[in-house]
């Protein structure tokens, strides 16, 4: 635990700069690699590492880099967990009745719970993808609440850490941010609205829902 709350002690907006600034002879991939890490090791800042590559990068790569970065690491756990969900231990899990109940609403829900919860730029990232997962919720789902709850989430932190002096000088201008971020809602829920209807009418096979442990 110490050592890991030595290397979180040492995850400071100076420090990912330099790091970023030092290797940016490889392009992209460090800013990338911040941010798809994100989901293997929670405590990392998830909030300062967009806001860095914003700064870093510029606005729009940034965004892109950071985008990217945590997709990727979100679809990675996603298929991993659901991959071995049939594995005795996550069976026995799921047979808890208050992991049964939990399941059920989350197969209820799934794009949805993934969707918004996405938005956030603070949470437990990794329990939402792996309850997606055990719950076998739809590949393409998953990947269309992601790419759309992860976009907002990054672009709205990468508008202030990209220049954060300016909203600190001017905090009103925080407005637009939030008129964004609620344009962005209206149009991911007829997104949402459609994806759910395709579900319900069938869908891909491929990403077909199953019970844990059939």
């Amino acid at each position: 635990m110490s050592l890991v709350s030595d290397i979180l002690s040492n995850i400071t907006k100076e420090n990912l700069t330099h790091i970023l600034e030092q290797y940016r002879n490889f392009g992209p991939l460090p800013g990338i690699a911040l941010t798809f890490m994100k989901s293997f090791i929670p405590p990392l800042p998830t909030i300062l590492i967009v806001g860095v590559n914003a700064a870093v990068y510029g606005l729009w790569l940034g965004f892109l880099y950071s985008w990217i970065g945590i997709v990727a690491g979100c679809l990675t756990t996603f298929l991993v967990v659901r991959k071995i969900a049939g594995h005795p231990y996550f069976v026995r899990m799921a047979q808890k009745p208050k992991v049964q109940k939990s399941l059920k609403w989350v197969r209820r829900n799934a794009f949805s719970y993934v969707f918004l919860l996405s938005i956030f730029p603070v949470g437990p990232f990794v329990v939402i993808n792996i309850a997606a997962a055990i719950a076998q919720m739809r590949i393409r789902s998953f990947l269309i609440a992601i790419l759309f709850g992860k976009a907002i989430m990054v672009m709205s932190v990468s508008i202030i850490g990209h220049d954060l002096m300016r909203f600190v000088e001017r905090p009103f201008e925080l407005v637009y941010v939030v008129l964004f971020v609620g344009l962005s809602l209206w149009i991911s829920k007829r997104i949402e609205r459609r994806f759910t209807r395709d579900d319900e009418n069938g869908g891909d096979p491929e990403g077909s829902p199953e019970r844990v442990g059939s």
